[in-house]
């Protein structure tokens, strides 16, 4: 896998980079998304301070991420709790 200097462009500033090949594309539409919620922030706050709306971006991310882990925790917890009820309704069966 070889490397590539890429430049991410965020808030009107760029950033040199140097990822994977498979890393691209996920680093450009991170970029990207940055870039979109700096401007609806903009539009729909008024806020024009880029360090003020990068720090609303990460927090909104950061709960976003926090969400994401404690529905995916939630759902390993039920699949846990059904693959349990299932062992014992098999262990409770006697073959014959």
């Amino acid at each position: 896998m070889s490397e590539l200097s890429i430049r991410i462009k965020i808030a009107d500033r760029e950033y040199p980079m140097r990822v994977n090949e498979d890393e691209e594309e996920r680093l450009r539409l991170a970029g990207k998304y940055l870039n979109e919620r700096l401007k609806m922030f903009r539009e729909q706050f008024g806020i024009h301070d880029k360090q003020d709306l990068l720090a609303m971006i990460a927090l909104e991310t950061a709960a976003d991420k926090i969400k994401t882990e404690d529905a995916a925790l939630e759902t390993q917890h039920t699949l846990e709790q059904k693959l349990s009820s299932l062992n014992q309704l098999l262990s409770s069966l006697q073959l014959g």
